[in-house]
């Protein structure tokens, strides 16, 4: 879709990261400069919005706001505005979502956006260490931190910090042209093919949830991840039937333990694959695959790239 104007609005509320504030209309106005180049009619109007700009357009009086085609909510850099966010902004927020305008959250910024109610029921992503914060607080919204980007028609939600560049490709792309994005990314010296968030994700086990029968058990996965494991062994350690230990595993941890145990072997091969020069095969039965096939296809499934795809990405340039 190709429009001759897109209006911006980004708002820099208090402990925004600037960079991204600064960076998103740095890179439309490049994406205006190429598209001139290109004798491409579309031009991205872009102006930044204080919490007190927004507070004094909405005050009793004064003329109604002006509408926009495009909203950005930048991260929280503090971490210490998005849960308690001026009730302005929401009602700004609400009244251009009413009018048609497209809402975009980077980061924590889903809170803010969640905070309105327009995320109830809908697909949404976010940075993945902030991912049980936000499953506790909105239930209702379908998570998926695999994605970096969802672009659900009316709403965008990013993930990382850095996803604002990923949103910037994404909105010149879909308001002005696809050419125009890659000219961009090629200036920029910045990928614009698609990536997942999984691929940043590492595993984090959850350890304070107070069963310390459980975390007995994690703690032997944790030490013996390399060698085979059952569930019945895995019982054993903690001296409970099966069923009540599969039941109490779930609730502590929130994985079954086949999916823990996969989770632990896949992060340990990740910082091998990081980290050294060991060839696959040997990492694979390092960490308790004995048939390479198999891990290939669990790594796959976790981290949404094959071994070498991960190693080519990430690892190192240089190893001593």
């Amino acid at each position: 879709m190709q429009r001759e104007s897109v209006s911006i609005g980004i708002v820099t509320y208090p402990g925004c990261m600037q960079s991204a504030a600064q960076g998103l209309a740095e890179m439309f106005a490049l994406a205006n400069d190429i598209s001139r180049q290109n004798r491409i009619k579309t031009h991205f109007l872009v102006e930044l919005y204080s919490i007190e700009s927004i507070r004094l357009n909405l005050q009793t009086g004064n003329e109604e706001p002006t509408l926009l085609q495009i909203i950005i909510i930048p991260p929280d850099m503090k971490g210490t505005y998005y849960p308690n966010p001026d009730q302005q902004l929401l009602k700004w927020i609400l009244k251009q979502h009413a009018a048609g305008c497209i809402i975009c959250s980077v980061c924590a910024g889903a809170f803010i956006l969640a905070l309105t109610g327009l995320l109830r029921n809908r697909m949404a992503t976010i940075h993945w260490l902030l991912e049980k914060e936000f499953s506790e607080k909105y239930p209702d919204v379908q998570l998926d931190t695999n994605k970096l980007l969802i672009n659900d028609g009316d709403l965008i939600t990013t993930g990382g910090p850095m996803s604002w560049i990923d949103l910037g490709f994404e909105l010149v792309a879909q308001f002005g042209n696809a050419k125009v994005m890659r000219q961009l990314g090629k200036l920029l010296v910045v990928d614009t093919g698609s990536r997942e968030q999984r691929y940043y994700k590492f595993f984090s086990p959850k350890l304070d949830h107070g069963d310390q029968v459980i975390l007995k058990v994690q703690h032997s996965i944790q030490l013996n991840y390399g060698k085979p494991m059952t569930v019945k062994a895995l019982s054993g350690v903690g001296f409970l039937t099966e069923r009540t230990f599969l039941r109490r595993f779930v609730n502590a941890t929130g994985f079954k333990p086949v999916q823990y145990l996969q989770r632990v072997r896949i992060q340990k091969a990740c910082e091998l694959l990081e980290a050294s020069n060991t060839p696959v095969n040997d990492i694979s039965s390092e960490v308790g695959y004995k048939d390479v096939n198999a891990f290939r296809k669990v790594f796959v499934k976790i981290i949404g790239l094959t071994p070498k795809e991960f190693k080519r990405r990430f690892a190192a340039q240089n190893h001593s």
